[in-house]
């Protein structure tokens, strides 16, 4: 919303008075200017490093890059139910500075030394399920975001699901009355922008898609604001996307859409299509941590049976998955996870204990467990508690790192050593 400033009085002198009206034109501008300019951050996409910028104006603002005046592009433009302009802008990886609306935004680091991991951080009303939006206890995004700014990471890694408000808040329900619902801009700014405050310009992100962001879901919110892709029509649908790389130093990240791979029955065209993305990252030099939204085998629950695996993911991995993939980071299950396997696996990591309702029948361990005929070597899992993740190096590139996952109070729920595919979890 536009700050508007005061009208002068019409009881004034003709010379006062246009005194007055420039002082209006001026403090009119600047105010509206600071508030056009409503969230700004920089992210990693399919093509390179970009700044974004949502603002309240039609037209895009001008960076600063390395003191040189540069105009941001529009993305996509205000629209009904979005009333807001998504700018972008392609960065170098040569720049060393970036300015926009007086704020310097982050760049990345050669080697990041800390990256936060976040997942899952929507508050969810979608028919019976009703979470208490209102209640930062129940939903502790907004506090826990907050929190976190605080730790000064070099990378921030969200792993998907942003976007959880799909149908009313229930009439008469307090702890959820008031909030928004459907895919629109004002659900997107409650569920994600506005809880997610300091946060969104402390470091670059790498942004993941979750189901939630699936074209009948969330899809025009994510395709106008975060999607990594290239935006080109309102309908949110792009059905499929080539995996694209983020370098870490001493490891490549590979950001996978597995957004829409079916869970329950294995398909065996979407198996196929993954398959050839998995091999395609065998020739890189480098270990490879694939960040998708989807985990591949782990756990949900085991009782009346073991459920928690994608039969599709699972399907692809069996004959594609390259052995210098050592890790997979993801969310979709509502706990944290921290599994590795007796057969030649990835470590699987899942962090999806952001915000969203908890999922409660997470074993808290699995070891032995057979999932699509992969055995489980050693699993911990943490049911119950919201939290988030920061992975550290305990050296130079090539050595190994911590695993430290907090609650929102800071506490330290969980700690793993992380060397290759395994986990020595305290």
């Amino acid at each position: 919303m536009m700050i508007k400033a005061p009208a002068c009085s019409h009881s004034l002198a003709r010379s006062a008075s246009k005194i007055c009206s420039v002082v209006v034109v001026l403090l009119s501008l600047a105010l509206n200017a600071k508030a056009a300019h409503t969230y700004q951050w920089v992210q990693y996409a399919s093509d390179g490093l970009q700044a974004r910028v949502i603002t309240d104006g039609v037209k895009c603002p001008a960076a600063s890059v390395d003191g040189r005046t540069v105009p941001m592009r529009v993305r996509s433009a205000a629209k009904e139910n979005y009333p807001v302009t998504v700018c972008f802008l392609p960065l170098s990886n040569k720049v060393k500075t970036v300015r926009v609306a007086g704020a310097q935004l982050p760049l990345p680091k050669a080697v990041p030394q800390r990256i936060l991991v976040i997942g899952d951080t929507g508050c969810r009303l979608k028919g019976n399920v009703v979470q208490a939006c209102n209640d930062p206890q129940a939903w502790p995004f907004r506090k826990g975001s907050a929190l976190v700014a605080h730790i000064k990471p070099d990378l921030i890694i969200h792993v998907g699901d942003f976007h959880y408000r799909e149908t009313p808040c229930p009439v008469g329900n307090a702890g959820c009355a008031g909030s928004p619902y459907g895919d629109n801009w004002d659900v997107w700014n409650e569920d994600f922008f506005s809880p997610v405050g300091a946060l969104l310009g402390t470091a670059p992100w790498v942004m993941v898609r979750g189901n939630h962001e699936e074209c009948e879901r969330g899809g025009r919110g994510w395709a106008r604001t975060l999607d990594p892709y290239a935006w080109n029509s309102d309908s949110g649908c792009l059905k499929s996307a080539q995996p694209f790389l983020v370098d870490l130093g001493g490891v490549q990240l590979a950001v996978m859409d597995v957004s829409s791979a079916d869970e329950s029955v294995a398909n065996t065209e979407q198996a196929a299509f993954f398959a050839k993305q998995l091999q395609a990252l065998a020739g890189l030099k480098s270990p490879v941590w694939l960040a998708q939204h989807r985990p591949i085998l782990a756990v949900e629950e085991t009782t009346p049976k073991v459920t928690g695996d994608n039969k599709t993911l699972a399907l692809a991995a069996s004959t594609a998955m390259p052995a210098n993939v050592q890790a997979i980071l993801s969310g979709h299950h509502h706990a944290l996870e921290v599994l590795s396997y007796v057969e030649s696996f990835p470590l699987q990591l899942v962090m999806g204990n952001g915000g969203d309702e908890l999922s409660l029948k997470v074993p808290p361990s699995s070891d032995g467990i057979s999932v699509e005929g992969v055995h489980i070597k050693h699993g911990k899992g943490i049911a119950g508690v919201f939290g988030y993740t920061v992975l550290e190096r305990k050296g130079g590139k090539d050595s190994a790192w911590s695993m430290n996952n907090y609650d929102y109070d800071g506490k330290l729920i969980l700690q793993c050593t992380i060397s290759g595919r395994d986990a020595d979890c305290k």
